[in-house]
């Protein structure tokens, strides 16, 4: 402790009896826990909340990059979910996914298991606010789930063209093989044993949100990494 701290806190006048009274019966304001970090007593964060709806009208319009004629997945058979998650300020915000209907409860359930732990998203919006461009998407750390696109460099469709797959915190948990690192901001989280939030890593509550129901997740793949990527079909 510096001497001018010291000085100051023995100037103060001391307080009265009643002062004190007052200050230990009025409540103290508890911060929302770390990010990333369980919930714990005194959290003051909303609980979780999502919902899942068809695709309207004005949502198609909002889709007009990541859906076209053509995509291997009908409208009728796409969802959107609006859900409630832990920013990296350590608040609660809105975000939104399409994803395939057979797998919406999944979502659901999956991304209310991350807000539980209180395990950090940076962004959640519709790759379309990207202009369904993967890599502008990935670059802004936005986590999202259906576009319709072929597997770079192949003419395969993605599992994300059938809103089966969701992609998590880009940035913290980028696709690696060999010398490639996507995002390039990635390139920094390529060791997987540093210290922080918003990691997935195997063996945590984060990852096992998706694998214990029987999603298969990027990072255990052996040929190359997708550290951000969980799919319903493993691929």
């Amino acid at each position: 402790m510096s001497r001018a701290r010291y000085t100051l806190r023995a100037a103060r006048p001391v307080a009265t009896a009643a002062a004190l009274l007052l200050a230990l019966m009025t409540p103290v304001a508890r911060a929302a826990p770390p990010p990333g970090r369980p919930a714990a007593a005194g959290d003051t964060l909303p609980g979780y909340s999502s919902s899942v709806s068809r695709i309207s009208n004005a949502t198609l319009a909002r889709m007009k990059h990541s859906h076209r004629a053509g995509c291997p997945v009908k409208v009728r058979d796409l969802r959107l979910v609006t859900l409630r998650y832990v920013g990296f300020d350590g608040k609660a915000h809105t975000g939104e996914l399409v994803v395939a209907a057979s797998v919406a409860a999944d979502v659901t359930a999956a991304f209310g298991a991350l807000y539980d732990a209180r395990f950090p998203i940076a962004r959640m919006l519709l790759v379309d606010a990207y202009a369904g461009s993967d890599a502008r998407s990935m670059a802004a750390n936005n986590t999202s789930a259906y576009n319709c696109r072929k597997v770079a460099g192949t003419g395969r469709w993605s599992e994300h063209s059938y809103g089966r797959a969701v992609d998590v915190n880009p940035v913290q948990n980028p696709y690696v093989k060999g010398r490639v690192v996507q995002p390039a901001a990635g390139r920094a989280y390529v060791d997987r044993s540093r210290d922080a939030a918003g990691l997935l890593r195997a063996g945590e509550p984060a990852v096992e949100a998706f694998t214990a129901r029987g999603w298969g997740w990027g990072g255990s793949w052996r040929s190359s990494k997708d550290y951000q990527h969980f799919s319903s079909t493993g691929r």
